[in-house]
Protein backbone atom coordinates (compact mmCIF):
# COMPACT_ATOMS: atom_id res chain seq x y z
CA UNK A 1 0.00 0.00 0.00
CA UNK A 2 1.60 3.35 -1.01
CA UNK A 3 -0.06 6.46 0.16
CA UNK A 4 0.63 9.64 -1.56
CA UNK A 5 1.77 12.35 1.18
CA UNK A 6 1.75 15.98 -0.56
CA UNK A 7 -1.26 16.67 0.54
CA UNK A 8 -0.75 18.01 4.22
CA UNK A 9 1.76 19.93 5.88
CA UNK A 10 1.91 17.46 9.15
CA UNK A 11 5.10 15.91 10.68
CA UNK A 12 4.81 12.79 12.56
CA UNK A 13 6.84 12.25 15.41
CA UNK A 14 6.92 9.01 16.78
CA UNK A 15 8.30 5.64 17.61
CA UNK A 16 8.09 2.83 20.01
CA UNK A 17 7.35 3.28 24.26
CA UNK A 18 9.90 5.59 25.88
CA UNK A 19 11.76 6.84 22.97
CA UNK A 20 10.85 10.89 24.15
CA UNK A 21 8.35 11.84 21.66
CA UNK A 22 6.16 13.93 24.19
CA UNK A 23 9.65 15.53 25.26
CA UNK A 24 10.01 16.89 21.82
CA UNK A 25 6.06 17.56 21.21
CA UNK A 26 6.59 19.64 24.00
CA UNK A 27 9.75 21.06 23.07
CA UNK A 28 8.43 22.00 19.61
CA UNK A 29 5.15 23.58 21.28
CA UNK A 30 7.53 25.55 23.78
CA UNK A 31 9.26 27.01 20.55
CA UNK A 32 5.76 28.26 19.11
CA UNK A 33 4.63 25.15 16.81
CA UNK A 34 1.52 23.93 16.67
CA UNK A 35 1.29 20.17 18.18
CA UNK A 36 -1.16 17.39 19.26
CA UNK A 37 -1.51 15.19 22.37
CA UNK A 38 -0.28 11.60 22.54
CA UNK A 39 -3.93 10.02 22.52
CA UNK A 40 -3.18 6.59 24.42
CA UNK A 41 -2.06 8.30 27.72
CA UNK A 42 -5.07 10.56 27.13
CA UNK A 43 -7.47 7.83 26.84
CA UNK A 44 -6.31 5.87 30.19
CA UNK A 45 -6.39 9.28 31.77
CA UNK A 46 -9.88 9.95 30.51
CA UNK A 47 -10.72 6.19 31.34
CA UNK A 48 -9.24 6.47 34.50
CA UNK A 49 -11.43 9.76 35.77
CA UNK A 50 -14.46 7.12 35.49
CA UNK A 51 -13.30 4.86 37.60
CA UNK A 52 -11.55 2.04 35.83
CA UNK A 53 -8.24 0.99 36.58
CA UNK A 54 -4.51 1.62 33.57
CA UNK A 55 -4.72 -2.68 34.22
CA UNK A 56 -8.39 -3.01 33.28
CA UNK A 57 -8.26 -0.04 30.91
CA UNK A 58 -4.76 -2.75 29.21
CA UNK A 59 -6.72 -5.82 29.38
CA UNK A 60 -9.58 -5.02 26.89
CA UNK A 61 -6.96 -4.56 24.24
CA UNK A 62 -9.11 -3.73 21.45
CA UNK A 63 -11.82 -1.36 23.59
CA UNK A 64 -8.55 0.35 24.09
CA UNK A 65 -7.22 0.42 20.53
CA UNK A 66 -10.21 1.64 19.08
CA UNK A 67 -10.54 4.48 21.65
CA UNK A 68 -7.33 5.85 21.02
CA UNK A 69 -7.95 5.41 16.94
CA UNK A 70 -11.18 7.12 17.34
CA UNK A 71 -9.29 9.86 19.59
CA UNK A 72 -6.79 10.18 16.55
CA UNK A 73 -9.42 10.17 13.62
CA UNK A 74 -11.36 12.91 15.55
CA UNK A 75 -7.88 14.55 16.05
CA UNK A 76 -6.98 14.46 12.17
CA UNK A 77 -9.91 15.44 11.18
CA UNK A 78 -10.03 18.40 12.84
CA UNK A 79 -6.58 19.72 11.38
CA UNK A 80 -6.08 21.85 8.56
CA UNK A 81 -4.05 20.15 5.63
CA UNK A 82 -2.11 23.52 5.23
CA UNK A 83 -1.46 24.30 8.97
CA UNK A 84 2.23 22.85 9.65
CA UNK A 85 1.70 20.72 12.72
CA UNK A 86 3.68 17.70 14.55
CA UNK A 87 1.63 15.13 15.37
CA UNK A 88 2.69 13.12 18.66
CA UNK A 89 1.62 9.95 17.22
CA UNK A 90 -0.96 9.18 14.25
CA UNK A 91 -3.18 6.69 12.88
CA UNK A 92 -0.66 4.41 11.22
CA UNK A 93 0.50 4.23 14.62
CA UNK A 94 -2.38 2.23 15.88
CA UNK A 95 -1.69 -0.42 12.71
CA UNK A 96 1.46 -1.67 14.53
CA UNK A 97 -0.11 -1.92 18.21
CA UNK A 98 -2.88 -3.81 16.31
CA UNK A 99 0.50 -5.96 14.52
CA UNK A 100 1.85 -6.22 17.82
CA UNK A 101 -1.29 -7.17 20.21
CA UNK A 102 -2.17 -9.58 17.31
CA UNK A 103 -5.75 -7.96 17.25
CA UNK A 104 -7.70 -8.21 13.79
CA UNK A 105 -7.34 -5.29 11.81
CA UNK A 106 -11.03 -4.08 11.53
CA UNK A 107 -12.92 -1.46 9.06
CA UNK A 108 -12.40 1.66 11.24
CA UNK A 109 -8.31 1.75 10.93
CA UNK A 110 -8.19 0.11 7.19
CA UNK A 111 -10.25 3.04 6.00
CA UNK A 112 -8.44 5.73 8.38
CA UNK A 113 -5.45 4.56 6.89
CA UNK A 114 -6.37 4.81 3.63
CA UNK A 115 -7.00 8.72 4.30
CA UNK A 116 -3.92 9.76 5.81
CA UNK A 117 -1.07 12.72 4.19
CA UNK A 118 1.80 13.30 5.94
CA UNK A 119 4.41 15.38 4.67
CA UNK A 120 7.39 13.85 6.66
CA UNK A 121 7.79 10.78 9.53
CA UNK A 122 10.60 11.63 12.36
CA UNK A 123 11.13 7.94 14.00
CA UNK A 124 13.25 8.89 17.43
CA UNK A 125 15.62 5.36 17.91
CA UNK A 126 14.92 4.00 21.06
CA UNK A 127 16.34 5.35 24.76
CA UNK A 128 16.47 3.26 27.90
CA UNK A 129 12.77 2.37 28.97
CA UNK A 130 11.00 4.05 31.76
CA UNK A 131 7.49 2.62 33.17
CA UNK A 132 5.10 4.82 34.37
CA UNK A 133 1.68 4.41 35.57
CA UNK A 134 0.13 4.45 31.95
CA UNK A 135 3.91 2.77 30.25
CA UNK A 136 3.88 -1.54 31.26
CA UNK A 137 5.45 -2.65 28.24
CA UNK A 138 9.26 -4.57 29.22
CA UNK A 139 12.38 -3.70 26.99
CA UNK A 140 11.23 -6.50 24.47
CA UNK A 141 8.05 -5.08 24.11
CA UNK A 142 9.76 -2.35 23.21
CA UNK A 143 11.95 -3.23 20.43
CA UNK A 144 9.07 -4.79 19.13
CA UNK A 145 6.86 -2.27 18.94
CA UNK A 146 9.29 0.45 17.92
CA UNK A 147 10.43 -2.18 14.74
CA UNK A 148 6.49 -3.01 14.36
CA UNK A 149 5.80 1.49 13.69
CA UNK A 150 9.19 1.66 11.40
CA UNK A 151 7.46 -0.98 9.47
CA UNK A 152 4.03 0.31 8.79
CA UNK A 153 5.88 3.74 7.90
CA UNK A 154 7.86 2.17 5.29
CA UNK A 155 5.09 0.01 4.06
CA UNK A 156 2.94 2.64 3.23
CA UNK A 157 5.74 4.93 1.49
CA UNK A 158 6.18 8.12 4.05
CA UNK A 159 9.65 9.56 3.97
CA UNK A 160 11.08 8.76 6.85
CA UNK A 161 13.99 10.23 8.96
CA UNK A 162 15.56 8.47 11.94
CA UNK A 163 16.20 10.62 14.75
CA UNK A 164 19.18 9.64 16.98
CA UNK A 165 19.69 9.76 20.30
CA UNK A 166 20.91 13.07 21.30
CA UNK A 167 20.13 15.35 24.11
CA UNK A 168 16.78 17.00 23.68
CA UNK A 169 17.06 20.66 22.23
CA UNK A 170 19.43 18.53 19.81
CA UNK A 171 17.07 16.03 18.97
CA UNK A 172 14.37 19.01 17.89
CA UNK A 173 17.30 21.02 16.37
CA UNK A 174 17.74 17.47 13.88
CA UNK A 175 13.75 17.48 13.39
CA UNK A 176 13.71 20.83 12.60
CA UNK A 177 17.16 20.70 10.13
CA UNK A 178 15.82 17.68 8.47
CA UNK A 179 12.25 19.16 7.03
Amino acid sequence: MNIQNTNTNWYVITGGPSTGKTTVINMLRERGYKTTIEHARHYIDTMRTEGETVEEIRNNKRKFQLGVLDMQIEQEAAIKPEDMVFLDRAIPDALAYYRFLKLEVDDTLTKAIQNVHYKKIFILDRLPLINDYARLENEKDQIKIHRLITEVYKSLGFPIVFVPVLPPNDRVEFILNNM
